[in-house]
C-alpha cells in the first residue's frame, strides 16, 4: 500500500494545480420510507453521475472545487444558479468521474457528457413551479449540453416499486423523489427522497487494516467514521486494485448496506466507491483535446 505520507504528497501536488471555491450549499437527500404521501412528489431517475453546481458562470464540485468544462460545453447555460448532474449514461459513473477531474479537459471525453439539471437553487417558488422555470430556462438557452432531467408524478406505493424495477433492470441505480410543494433548503430534508434497492450513506477514511491470506501486503479493510463519530470497517466490496492502491486518508467514500443492526450501525456495509470532488490523480491528468 502507498504510505500515508506519500499519499498526503500527492495530495498536496494535485491541490496546487486545482482552483478552489466555495462549496456550494447544496440540498441533499433522505432515505425513502413506505408511507409516504406519494401523490405530493414528483419522481425521476436517479442519476450515476457527478454532482455539479452552476453559479452562473461555471461548474463547481459538491466538495468545492471548480470544474474545468470546455467553454464550448457550458457556453449558452443561464445566468442563474443551476443543481444538477453531468453524466455519460447508467453505469458509466467512473467515466464520467475521470472526465470531469481532469485539470486539463478532453473534449472527446465532454462531447459525451450533459448537464442534468434537476433544481433552481435561487429560486423562491415550490419545486413544482421550479419545474415550470426550469424547462423554461432550458428551452431559452443555446446550449446543447444542458437539459432538464425528467418529472413525472407517481400515485402509489406499488407502482413506484414497479417504476423503480424498469429502471434498475436497465441499468439505472434508483429514484428520486422531490415534494412539489418544498423549498430550496440546504442540508439533508425529506422533501428529497432516494428510491433504491439497498441504502448507501458516506464515511471518511481514518485508518487501514492489513490484509490477510490472498491480501497479505495489501490492504485488508478501510476504517471509516460516520459523521455521527461511529467508526466501522469496510472490508468489501473493493477491488485488488483499490487493495493495491487504496483510497487516501481523508477521503470520503460511499458504502451501500441493507439496515441497521441492533447497535445502529449499517448491516453488510461493503464499500460502494470514492467520493470524486477532487482534482484527478497525477496519472489522469490529460492533455487538452481540441
Amino acid at each position: 500500500m502507498k504510505s500515508r505520507q506519500g499519499l498526503a504528497m500527492i495530495g498536496l501536488w494535485i491541490l496546487a494545480g486545482w482552483c478552489l471555491a466555495q462549496p456550494p450549499a447544496l440540498q441533499l437527500a433522505q432515505q425513502y420510507e413506505q408511507g409516504v404521501s406519494l401523490p405530493e412528489y414528483w419522481v425521476s431517475e436517479k442519476l450515476d453521475g457527478v454532482r455539479a453546481y452552476w453559479d452562473g458562470k461555471q461548474l463547481i464540485s459538491r466538495g468545492g472545487h471548480v470544474i474545468a468544462a470546455p467553454d464550448w460545453f457550458v457556453r449558452g447555460y443561464p445566468a442563474v444558479p443551476l443543481d444538477g448532474e453531468l453524466w455519460m449514461g447508467r453505469g458509466r459513473f467512473s467515466d464520467v468521474s475521470a472526465a470531469v477531474r481532469r485539470l486539463q479537459p478532453n473534449a472527446q471525453e465532454w462531447r459525451q457528457i450533459q448537464y442534468k439539471v434537476f433544481d433552481l437553487p435561487a429560486s423562491s417558488a415550490p419545486f413544482s413551479q421550479r419545474i415550470v422555470q426550469m424547462n423554461a430556462l432550458a428551452a431559452a438557452s443555446s446550449a446543447y449540453t444542458l437539459s432538464v432531467i425528467e418529472q413525472q408524478r407517481v400515485p402509489s406505493h406499488a407502482v413506484l416499486l414497479q417504476r423503480l424495477d424498469k429502471v434498475m433492470a436497465a441499468g439505472g441505480e434508483g429514484l428520486m423523489l422531490h415534494h412539489g410543494g418544498s423549498f430550496y433548503q440546504a442540508g439533508r430534508s425529506d422533501a428529497i427522497l432516494k428510491v433504491k434497492t439497498h441504502q448507501d450513506a458516506e464515511a471518511v477514511v481514518i485508518a487501514y487494516t492489513e490484509g490477510k491470506g490472498k491480501y497479505q501486503g495489501m490492504l485488508g479493510a478501510l476504517v471509516v467514521q460516520r459523521h455521527d463519530g461511529r467508526q466501522f470497517k469496510l472490508g468489501t466490496g473493493l477491488t485488488d486494485k483499490q487493495r493495491e492502491d487504496p483510497p487516501p486518508l481523508g477521503a470520503t467514500v460511499t458504502y451501500k448496506y441493507f439496515g441497521k443492526t441492533a447497535t445502529g450501525l449499517p448491516r453488510f456495509a461493503s464499500f460502494l466507491r470514492i467520493r470524486h470532488d477532487g482534482p484527478a490523480s497525477a496519472d489522469q491528468v490529460a492533455p487538452a483535446s481540441p
